[in-house]
């Protein structure tokens, strides 16, 4: 991806999170991003383009923070936990991308073409979690009558709703940490 097409997704980022998916407007983007209304039509054609270049874009930095956590430990279990607790962090860069996401799936409510993109992107961060939980029920870790689809579902919508309430202020950052983890233990049970 060129570096003027990454500037600008992260500045329809930071619109998004900041005044909603209705706030993104090409001229706002162009003097959020440095760049020229004529250049963001260039790379995106048009405001749907944009909208759902913002949301791979946004899947993309998803997975490269929760990545180590994939990797990090033998133990699926583990690894689910910590998948799911790197959505909650403190970073500036995670907060965006959460509020964004969050704004772009309300915004799918009206938009109709956002709904198969945000559809797939859910769909794969269930079968990540989904592929995990099952290889923690089969290696014992995880109580043998848990379904694994259903416990994904389960607990990445909890992830959403909770940084949802975090991001505006209804819950405390550990609050909503303590309550996830809390949400594993009885979702996955030994």
């Amino acid at each position: 991806m060129s570096e003027r097409r990454t500037q600008i997704l992260e500045a329809a980022v930071r619109v998004i999170a900041q005044d909603g998916v209705r706030g993104l407007r090409i001229p706002k983007l162009a003097t959020e991003a440095g760049v020229s209304t004529a250049l963001i039509y260039y790379h995106f054609s048009d405001r749907a383009g944009i909208l759902r270049a913002a949301l791979d874009h946004i899947n993309q930095r998803a997975r490269q923070y929760t990545r180590p956590a994939l990797a990090g430990s033998d133990d699926p279990r583990t690894r689910v936990e910590r998948m799911l607790l790197l959505e909650l962090q403190d970073d500036e860069g995670i907060r965006l991308n959460s509020i964004a996401w969050g704004e772009l799936r309300a915004s799918a409510t009206f938009h109709p073409d956002l709904r198969e993109p945000l559809q797939a992107s859910t769909g794969a961060w269930n079968a990540d979690v989904e592929a995990l939980v099952r290889q923690a029920r089969d290696n014992g870790s995880v109580a043998g009558d848990v379904d694994p689809a259903a416990a994904a579902e389960r607990l990445t919508a909890l992830v959403e709703g909770l940084s949802e309430r975090w991001h505006s202020g209804s819950l405390t950052l550990g609050r909503a940490r303590r309550l996830l983890t809390q949400a594993i233990v009885l979702e996955l049970r030994p």
